[in-house]
């Protein structure tokens, strides 16, 4: 290993929605909606991009930038222009309760037309997948009744369950874990999955999750098939995840052949996971910003560079209408679309239909809507230039000081730190070789290696 250092960074739900929450002519104006949302002819879109799939979306700011006002409005935005559409909400703010004007809990609820509504509670998503579990271990009896005895009211919510149980319920509503995903998974599809999360970090983490626990993945199988240890203990356990999740979609005796198809399902969850949040026709993320906070701005350009080292890319930005400015805060984010949305207030019940059909959204309406295309203002977070054996990172919110460089496996990998994030950068054979310098300008990392 060589480092340069830049000096001279298990879940299950219920839901009981009903397949009628969205009429069939509903259906079909909220598909030929994505179709033409997505399709431009102006557009250089891949045609063989899943336009009936579901799309998540998600917020980055500050706290008190206007995140859960963003998603409330995006919700609205999608319902109105009829798609289906579930706003999930995770924490214990009540900014979305006072913005609809109703009480949102753990069961989901049919707001309006289009448009539904839950809150994540951790402490009740524990107990979903112990309660499966244990039906697994009575039908295989592998801990002798030990895990019927666990009391799952009793266990509390510890630091990093948040981030990891979210996530899987995301990914999971997004219908990306197979077989298992299809139990006790909603008879309904929908169109828009708005995800308001606890932190800007939280959904960090949660946006790289599936890429990162694909290397945990990759080591902990490498341990279960190369030691004693674990040539002992795995098969039982994955006998028993496979029995309470039906991820490899069979129930017969676990030999070699069947571990080896668990830990492939696996990694092919993991796989698509990764996928979705690196394709823009299935996640879109917005940065938000509140034109009264200084340090909102800043924290934007921050979390901009943080999702690129997540795995994501940034589809747009948004500001809370302020008499700031919009003009000079747009040139901070270029060449990001952006875009203004009401500055709505909790103190009364809002008319939506007003807002969201405005003068004063249509810009933001656009924006949502994809009209600029998905792949608008998106600049690559990565370029090689094979004449000059230089690699290129837009790394935007960060100073070369806060970048560390890393090389493995005799020079065909870079491992960028910067942001509390981590990413592996491969290198095309004919760049290949050790780090030979490397220089910051306008945003951009700039790497010569020789």
């Amino acid at each position: 290993m060589s480092s340069f250092l830049l000096s001279s960074p298990v879940l299950f739900l219920h839901y009981n929605f009903s397949s009628s929450l969205l009429s069939p002519s509903r259906r079909r104006t909220s598909q030929n909606f994505l179709v033409k949302a997505v399709d431009n002819k102006n557009d250089n879109v891949d045609s063989s991009s899943n336009n009936s799939s579901t799309r998540l979306i998600t917020f980055l700011g500050k706290g008190g930038s206007g995140k859960t006002t963003s998603a409330v409005f995006s919700a609205q935005h999608y319902a109105t222009a009829g798609l289906s559409t579930c706003l999930v909400l995770h924490g214990q703010d009540r900014t979305a309760d006072y913005l609809l004007n109703c009480k949102i809990g753990s069961s989901p609820i049919v707001y309006r037309d289009n448009l539904s509504v839950v809150r994540l509670e951790t402490t009740k998503m524990l107990l979903e997948p112990l309660n499966q579990l244990k039906q697994a271990d009575s039908r295989l009896n592998l801990t002798q009744g030990v895990l019927e005895g666990v009391v799952g009211e009793e266990l509390g919510v510890l630091p990093g369950m948040d981030s990891i149980l979210s996530a899987l319920a995301v990914l999971r509503l997004l219908g990306l874990f197979g077989k298992w995903g299809q139990r006790n998974h909603p008879k309904h599809k929908f169109d828009i999955i708005i995800y308001d999360g606890i932190s800007a970090e939280d959904t960090l983490r949660m946006i790289g999750s599936s890429s990162k626990a694909r290397l945990y993945l990759k080591y902990l199988r490498t341990m279960a098939e190369k030691t004693d240890l674990g040539r002992l203990a795995a098969p039982s356990i994955l006998r028993l995840v496979d029995e309470a999740m039906g991820i490899s979609g069979k129930h017969s005796q676990l030999n070699g052949t069947m571990s080896a198809e668990i830990w492939d399902s696996l990694e092919q969850i993991l796989e698509r996971g990764s996928s979705t949040f690196s394709e823009p026709h299935c996640f879109g993320c917005f940065l938000v910003i509140n034109p009264n906070i200084p340090t909102s701005v800043t924290s934007a350009l921050r979390f901009w560079g943080c999702a690129i080292q997540a795995g994501t890319r940034v589809s747009g930005a948004l500001a809370i209408a302020s008499p700031h400015s919009d003009v000079e805060l747009n040139k901070n984010f270029l060449p990001l679309p952006f875009a203004v949305i009401p500055n709505l207030s909790t103190a009364s019940p809002q008319d939506w239909n007003s807002i969201v059909l405005g003068n004063t959204s249509e810009g933001a309406r656009d924006l949502l809507s994809l009209k600029l295309g998905p792949k608008h203002g998106i600049v690559p977070s990565v370029n090689f230039d094979a004449a000059r054996k230089s690699v290129t990172l837009f790394m935007p919110g960060f100073d070369k000081s806060e970048i560390k460089l890393y090389q493995y496996r005799g020079g065909s990998e870079l491992l960028v730190e910067a942001g509390d994030q981590r990413r592996v950068i491969f290198l095309p054979p004919e760049i290949q070789g050790k780090v030979g310098g490397a220089k910051f300008m306008d945003r951009n990392l700039v790497i010569t290696i020789r």
